[in-house]
């Protein structure tokens, strides 16, 4: 207690949650979070916004993200008010810095006067700076040791369950846990998704073969091989992806060898993803933002997964979330130590699958499994 007390300016621990729950500000009517990143990466900091809108129920919350993040929340109800587009900046939004559109972006976050903004990105290396640049009266956050600090700052350590990090700097700015994963609904009158028509007699399996990182991604052969298991079964078997999984998608379903398995990829807005996972009976996937929006659907997932993304991004339940973990630990050309991420060590070059040798069948059982429990538990 004395020594939070000293490192956080007096601020008392005040309970318990996923770390210390420190006391609140006084006078929060506007709170900005800093989350940049892909769908994942946003569905890890939701269960934070919850807690800080519950703490400060008549403060708005404002997301700092990206074009993807406005684009999922516009098809969902969250405790999100508002989505702010981030402009390119390093280490925060990738891509080539226009200096004159950063001092806009900040003269104009600066004249609304946050009381409150939340570091959620990273370990504050770049998202530190940008942070304090927002003016706001008040800063909680991770921090590596080479990072600026902020008002209330946790240590970033990077093997830690992603949500229940963003979940402990929510802590540090005085708000109790809410849920520890994501929920989310699709917003009403959302659009539905034509993906997911067929019969109505017949579950219905999404399948997501990408991963930002390739090495996260299990072989197309596998995903083929399941696919057609899963169609022979008597499933719809629907496979998605962005534009950029297109061809990945549509040789899985040529490979599987059945009418009933076709591919989405590249057809799908976000609120058409939404709705075909909403409609699933079940969703299988690497280690990718379409499984985390699923799970966070309430909607049950097999996701295959490398054993640090596992302590990182895996869904805490196996009630209807089960999990295939590699324990790979070196790179298979190079042999170089791949537990060793983050801002520890350097990646190599190479893009092999740290998952391949995950087995068909293994995940196949779980599949069918939870499909048939999940459309028996609808048909009833």
């Amino acid at each position: 207690m004395e020594q939070l007390t000293a490192e956080f300016g007096g601020a008392g621990q005040v309970g318990v949650g996923v770390g210390p729950v420190l006391e609140r500000f006084d006078g929060v009517s506007s709170i900005v979070v800093l989350r940049g990143g892909g769908l994942g990466d946003l569905i890890f900091a939701i269960p934070a916004m919850a807690a800080l809108k519950a703490a400060y129920p008549s403060a708005t919350v404002t997301l700092l993200g990206t074009p993807v993040h406005q684009a999922l929340l516009g098809a969902l109800t969250s405790p999100v008010d508002e989505v702010v587009v981030l402009p390119f900046a390093e280490g925060v939004r990738p891509g080539e810095e226009d200096a004159g559109e950063l001092d806009l972006f900040f003269a104009d976050m600066r004249s609304r006067h946050f009381d409150l903004a939340v570091q959620l990105h990273g370990g504050g290396r770049y998202s530190n700076p940008f942070l304090l640049r927002l003016g706001a009266r008040h800063t909680v956050g991770t921090r590596t040791a080479d990072a600026a600090s902020l008002e209330r700052t946790i240590p970033y350590i990077y093997y830690q369950h992603e949500p229940l990090r963003a979940l402990e700097v929510a802590g540090f700015a005085g708000a109790f846990p809410v849920d520890l994963e994501a929920r989310l609904a699709p917003a009403q009158g959302g659009a539905a998704s034509e993906a997911a028509d067929g019969s109505a007699g017949q579950p219905l399996v999404v399948i997501h073969p990408g991963a930002t990182d390739p090495r996260r991604r299990w072989p197309a052969e596998k995903f083929a091989e399941l696919a057609g298991a899963c169609a022979s079964d008597g499933s719809r078997v629907v496979i998605i992806g962005d534009s950029s999984e297109q061809d990945l998608a549509e040789d899985i379903a040529a490979r599987a060898g059945s009418a009933a398995v076709r591919s989405a990829a590249g057809a799908l807005d976000m609120a058409g993803l939404v709705s075909l996972l909403a409609k699933a009976d079940v969703v299988v996937a690497n280690d990718s933002g379409p499984r985390h929006l699923a799970q966070a659907l309430g909607v049950p997932t097999v996701g295959i997964f490398w054993a640090g993304n596992v302590i990182n991004a895996g869904a805490l339940g196996r009630s209807l979330h089960r999990i295939h973990t590699s324990w790979v630990t070196a790179c298979p050309t190079c042999g170089i130590d791949v537990t060793q991420v983050g801002w520890t060590a350097p990646r190599c070059v190479h893009d092999d699958s740290v998952v391949a040798g995950i087995g068909v069948s293994e995940v196949y059982e779980d599949v069918r499994s939870l499909s048939a429990a999940t459309f028996a538990k609808q048909d009833a």
